[in-house]
This record gives structure tokens, C-alpha cells and sequence, in this order.
């Protein structure tokens, strides 16, 4: 099973619980904690291959990754735990899987909060995963990780962020990073479905108004889909968690709260 840890101050709270994305771990959330706990039961996971769940790949070593058998992972803690039914919050890679719980099991999923969501690859990203594709088994991943976030949080003041994800992703196995970057090939059908198929479930898409790759993209999902909300927080790139922790705790309790 994942690793996971868990912030319980009482049975009749909602749970939280928080998904990061590729090449991170549950630690990026280490600025929501205090802040939520107050006010929900918190749940933290590592995906697979990441954090303390490092090893967890190794039963899967033959088998390819899919979203599916991810977001499967993370279903299996909240059965263990005996959760029914939660509110989300994911960054980045971890909106996709939120969203794909969210198809699988819309029953377990309360409401969700999706920061620098990935909504729709454009030509860049396009490029991006496609150039990755060619040469992630010919180079060092963490070559193609660092490039892939300084394109994705080029400013000086993401340098929090991308320092971050940058030390995280060097915690990952070679392999396991193949295994991940194989997800990337599934991508544009599963997006569309996403993007053509509304949900009841309500969502917050809190975005950076610096995500030059992914704020447009959202903006047009929150037109299309009657139940999804966007905030948009000023001089903050792709990691409002990180970047702008104390304006995106306000807007993700505040919602949660209302919900």
C-alpha cells in the first residue's frame, strides 16, 4: 500500500486529502497542513515510486502505468482508512489523477480543489513530452526533468517552486520516472474526455496568472463546466501552494468550507 499519514481532529470532520504531482511527494504540501488541519481530517499520500512509496513500484515492475491503476493506488488508502467520501486537492499531475478518481469513483469524491491543473497540452507541451518520449531512455531523467520545469516556471520567482520539485524528482529511480513519463502518451484522449464530459462534482481550479502553459486551458474548462469555479492568483506561476501558500490556503479552506 502507499505510504500515507494521516491528520484526524475529529470523526465528524470532512476529509482532505491531498495528491501531489509527478516527481514530487506528499511534502509539498507542508505549508497546507497547519492551515487545514484545523478545520478537516487530513489524508497525505505518496504515489507510487515517490517519497516513502519508493519502493512500491517494484510489485508493478512488469506492468505499464495507466491513471487508472494510480488513482486505483489511492483508493485502496482511503479504503484502508475506511474514508467513504473525501474532498481533493492535487498540484499539477496530480489534478489528472483527481479527475480520473473522479470518473472511477464519483461517489468517494466530495468536491476538489485543482492547483496548476493540466487540462490541455498545447503545441509546447506537445513538443515537450514528445522530445521526452524520444530520448528518456538515452539521457539522465534528471536532465529532462530540470528542462520540463524551468519551461514550465521560468520566473525568478518560481525559483521556490522549481527548487523544489527539482530536489523531489531526484529522489525517483531512473525507471521509474520512464514508468511515469509513459503516463504522457495517454494525455490528449484522456484530457478530451475530460474536457467533453462534465461533472457534478464541484471543482476549484486556482491557477497562477504566470501558468503561461496551463491558465488559458483552464479558463476555457471552467466555461464549458456549469460546477467548476476559478480563482486566479496575481504574480504566482504554475505551484500556488508553494509560491503564494497563505492565498492559496484562504481560497481552497474557504471553498471547501462552503461546499
Amino acid at each position: 500500500m502507499l505510504y500515507h499519514k494521516t491528520y484526524i481532529i475529529g470523526d465528524e470532520k470532512d476529509w482532505v486529502v491531498f495528491i501531489h504531482g509527478a516527481g514530487g511527494s506528499s511534502s509539498i504540501w507542508f505549508q497546507q497542513i497547519k492551515a487545514f488541519r484545523e478545520n478537516f481530517n487530513l489524508l497525505l499520500v505518496d504515489l507510487r515510486g515517490h517519497g516513502k512509496s519508493k519502493d512500491f513500484f517494484e510489485q508493478y515492475y512488469n506492468n505499464e502505468y495507466t491513471f487508472e491503476s494510480v488513482s486505483h493506488d489511492v483508493l485502496q488508502v482511503l479504503d484502508h482508512l475506511g474514508i467513504e467520501k473525501a474532498h481533493f486537492v492535487g498540484v499539477s499531475l496530480g489534478t489528472i489523477i483527481i479527475r480520473q478518481i473522479a470518473e472511477m469513483a464519483p461517489n468517494r469524491v466530495h468536491s476538489g480543489v485543482l492547483c496548476g491543473a493540466i487540462t490541455r497540452l498545447d503545441i509546447r507541451s506537445r513538443v515537450l513530452v514528445q522530445l521526452g518520449n524520444w530520448f528518456k531512455k538515452l539521457i539522465p531523467y534528471m536532465w529532462l526533468y530540470s528542462l520540463f520545469a524551468w519551461i514550465i516556471m521560468p520566473r525568478s520567482r518560481h525559483k521556490k517552486a522549481r527548487h523544489l520539485f527539482i530536489q523531489e524528482a531526484k529522489k525517483l529511480y531512473q525507471k521509474e520516472f520512464i514508468r511515469w513519463f509513459g503516463l504522457t502518451k495517454r494525455l490528449n484522449p484522456l484530457l478530451r474526455f475530460f474536457k467533453d464530459k462534465d461533472t457534478t462534482i464541484p471543482f476549484l481550479y486556482i491557477m497562477g496568472d504566470q501558468d503561461h502553459m496551463f491558465l488559458s486551458a483552464a479558463r476555457s474548462i471552467v466555461q464549458l463546466h456549469k460546477h467548476s469555479t476559478l480563482q486566479v492568483v496575481t504574480n504566482c506561476g504554475h505551484v500556488c501552494n508553494v509560491e503564494q501558500p497563505n492565498t492559496f490556503n484562504r481560497m481552497a479552506i474557504k471553498y471547501l468550507q462552503n461546499i
